[in-house]
């Protein structure tokens, strides 16, 4: 059980534009650093693709360029640092019809094995569920890997991972049924765990089951430190924002508790913040710092992350690019991140490593 600290407010020269206030928690003894120097230069970005609509899955195929999920028009785009944005193909999804409508296509990742399989996962919206499907870029006809998730317009989750193990982690979100969190018969509320055929791993905590970790609202960011150690992002509901550590069969508490002290069963969260500066989706492990884009702070924080514990956050790009949607290391060594502002208003921008 991680008890919770006051943060600690830090500068970091020239590169810092803004710093948030927050709550950190770690273990006592923690060696890790409350402030660091970030290792991307975000005085200056570099824009990779302009005039899209919710950009909200990236990742990067064999040959460096980036493939972009836009929600709402359910179109796959490829996108490059010197190249024009070109529309690969479609997926037939639903969502994107409303202000607060949040289903559509999300979630991206290529397969481990690309070069020999060809193949693209992504997470989307269908009339019955959210579910994986996993396509080639020379047929976008739809494989199905894991389908039932529960969809509704809010908290459908959609973050696409393979981890170090190989395997395909999936988050999703409660659908509106805070039930379902704690619902281990349910797939939402959860992270899950399959094979890139959507199997069952035999070590996953839950026999027969996929389901990794539960008790969660709405998970949007995944990422794990050189250490192997894994980390999720999660949207409260009205007062806390998260950050936890994620350990197999583990409960995060939803909708028992939000935020932490929840009780010895419940894993308290590694970070809280207020809502109004985070609601914190797509995220990147880069060395010892983990990079959280905000959608209402609108905002990255960038957080120390080290077996399993975090340091103080610290903000920066704040009011620059407005609602961030997700973040990703690209092969290039930059960070690329995504918008979410709709209305032909975002871009993807890239940010340049310090020294290199």
């Amino acid at each position: 059980m991680r008890r919770r600290l006051p943060a600690i407010g830090a500068a970091l020269a020239g590169m810092i534009l803004a710093v948030g206030t927050a709550t950190a928690a770690a273990e006592e003894g923690s060696t890790v650093e409350p402030a660091q120097q970030p290792a991307f230069d975000f005085n200056t970005g570099h824009t990779v693709a302009t005039g899209l609509t919710i950009p909200w899955g990236l990742t990067f195929l064999p040959d460096g360029s980036g493939i972009v999920a836009e929600r709402n028009s359910g179109d796959v785009l490829r996108v490059g640092a010197d190249a024009a944005t070109v529309v690969l193909g479609n997926l037939d999804v639903v969502g994107g019809e409303g202000q607060w409508d949040e289903r559509g296509l999300l979630g991206l990742a290529v397969s481990p094995d690309f070069a020999t399989d060809g193949w693209i996962y992504a997470y989307l919206s269908t009339p019955e569920d959210n579910r994986v499907v996993r396509f080639t870029l020379d047929r976008f006809e739809p494989e199905p890997v894991l389908t039932g998730i529960p969809v509704a317009l809010n908290h459908n989750g959609g973050r696409l991972s393979f981890g170090p193990d190989g395997m395909l982690y999936i988050t999703t979100g409660d659908a509106n049924d805070t039930a379902n969190s704690q619902d281990l018969d349910s797939l939402g509320g959860k992270i899950l765990r399959v094979e890139p055929d959507g199997s069952v791993p035999e070590d996953n905590p839950f026999e027969g089951s996929p389901v990794y970790s539960y008790g969660h609202r709405n998970v949007q960011g995944l990422s794990w430190g050189p250490d192997g150690e894994m980390y999720a992002t999660e949207f409260g509901q009205n007062t806390w924002d998260e950050l936890n550590h994620i350990e197999a069969g583990s409960n995060y508490g939803w909708p028992v508790v939000e935020g932490a002290g929840g009780g010895a069963e419940y894993v308290d969260p590694l970070v809280t913040w207020r809502t109004s500066e985070a609601s914190p989706s797509g995220a990147e492990v880069v060395g010892d710092t983990m990079y959280i884009g905000a959608l209402r702070g609108q905002r990255l924080w960038t957080v120390p992350v080290s077996g399993g514990e975090a340091g103080d956050p610290v903000a920066v790009l704040e009011s620059t690019l407005g609602r961030i949607r997700t973040v990703e290391l690209g092969p290039d060594g930059w960070l690329w991140v995504t918008t979410s502002n709709g209305s032909e208003q975002d871009r993807v921008v890239r940010y340049r490593p310090i020294g290199g």
